[in-house]
């Protein structure tokens, strides 16, 4: 299997990162991704929306995601053209939500150390792998199933559901 590294600019955050963090609860009532998108991450430092740019991959600590339900954070990240979202660990619900508005995550359970902000990194969802350094060793993680890369190909369960059904009425 030939490798399918995307490239983008790696930014490091902690553990522990809720969605209050991601997504400040004054803008849970804005409507669109891209509006969401704004504000995201500002409740862990005001600064994160302007750094954060289409492509991206965000390297995290354990448990990604804690606190509320709200769908709003992962939409926040995809709104900001996030391509992906490493961590050694994901809230349970944070994670579904994720996969289930096609937002990409990748688990990588040891810590990723020596990173700068802002530098490329790699990320290779099939291979289930990371890279910070172009001729650096693959950090491998855990590869999402197949049925969450399909998921996520069609950027979404509604669609992939919406998909399926159409390709079973015209078989």
């Amino acid at each position: 299997m030939a490798p399918h590294w995307h490239r983008g600019k790696a930014w490091f955050l902690g553990d522990n990162i809720d969605t209050d963090q991601i997504m400040p609860t004054p803008y849970l009532g804005l409507k669109n991704n891209e509006d969401l998108a704004k504000h995201v991450l500002s409740g862990n430092d005001p600064g994160w929306p302007g750094r954060l740019g289409k492509g991206d991959i965000l390297f995290a600590g354990l448990n990604f995601g804690c606190g509320s339900s709200r769908e709003h954070a992962p939409r926040g990240l995809k709104g900001a053209g996030i391509a992906c979202v490493v961590a050694r660990s994901f809230a349970r619900i944070f994670y579904r939500n994720a996969i289930n508005i096609g937002l990409p995550l990748l688990v990588l359970p040891q810590p990723v150390s020596g990173g700068t902000p802002g530098q490329d990194a790699w990320i290779d969802l099939e291979a289930g792998a990371a890279k910070l350094h172009a001729d650096g060793p693959a950090l491998q993680g855990i590869a999402p199933p197949q049925i969450v890369r399909d998921i996520i190909a069609h950027d979404g369960l509604m669609p992939y559901v919406k998909a399926k059904a159409a390709a079973a009425q015209s078989a």
